[in-house]
């Protein structure tokens, strides 16, 4: 199916890697023309033919210095996938709620919920004036917060909540916004040997390919298997095309059916 995205331009926050590079080869499999940014441009992101930005997305400028680079070699926006975020800190993130300092809820949120909100504010101008598309990558946890580290789910569940007003105030002028919460993905969080997944498996004094293994039907996801990457791309890529032009401050959960409530 045409996606009648060619030639639109597109800005992606978190594309180096996982979810993030996976939307960023689907953009411009679709002919989009897309700003990339990362803290690290990985060879993988130079291969997609995306514009990449090194840009540490954390910080207060980070966002805006991203987005104005995209409009001096864009143009305006058309599209803005805020994809940046991880609950993927280590052993910070097992420590449950009393073993969780000030820093560490500081620098996931500005990670996962402020990155958002400066991206979003900086293009905001540029999508009002394209009629342009806002998708927030959230994640199921938001909805179930049990489901993964305190700081992280907190944070994805008020990004929810910031897409849902946003759709509310600038639906009416042309832009609409959309949310898409994954669940348990194949990625870096999961599956590096530093990262969450791993430090998950090691506080619960098991091997991290047995948690990985049993991993989908422990948090009750029917499919029994990982979300891919690409599955999460494909929803983005529908969202981001005229096709969903009635979508507008829906949340989209791709969990291989761990969310159970209506």
């Amino acid at each position: 199916m045409d996606m009648r995205l060619n030639g639109k331009t597109a800005v992606v926050t978190g594309a180096s890697r996982g979810l993030g590079l996976a939307i960023v080869e689907a953009l411009t499999a679709e002919g989009m023309r897309v700003v990339a940014g990362a803290r690290t441009v990985t060879p993988e992101l130079k291969g997609t033919g995306a514009i990449p930005v090194s840009v540490d997305l954390s910080a207060a400028a980070g966002p805006a210095e991203l987005v104005e680079r995209a409009l001096a070699e864009l143009g305006e926006i058309d599209l803005l996938v805020n994809n940046v975020g991880g609950g993927d800190g280590g052993g910070a993130q097992v420590t449950g709620f009393l073993g969780t300092d000030d820093d560490t809820w500081r620098q996931t949120y500005d990670l996962n919920l402020l990155s958002a909100v400066r991206a979003t504010r900086a293009a905001m101008p540029s999508l009002l004036r394209r009629g342009g598309t806002v998708i927030n990558i959230s994640s199921n946890g938001a909805r179930a917060p049990h489901m993964g580290p305190i700081a992280y789910v907190t944070a994805k569940a008020a990004l929810t909540a910031f897409g849902k007003a946003v759709a509310e105030e600038f639906g009416p002028h042309g832009v609409r916004v959309a949310t898409v919460s994954p669940g348990a993905a194949r990625t870096a969080l999961w599956e590096a040997p530093d990262g969450y997944g791993a430090a998950l498996a090691a506080s619960l004094g098991m091997e991290h390919e047995q948690l990985l293994a049993g991993l989908p039907s422990a948090t009750g996801m029917t499919t029994g298997r990982f979300v891919e990457p690409e599955e999460v791309a494909a929803l983005v890529t529908y969202l981001a095309s005229p096709r969903a032009a009635s979508v507008n401050g829906a949340d989209y959960v791709i969990d291989g059916g761990a969310i159970k409530t209506v």
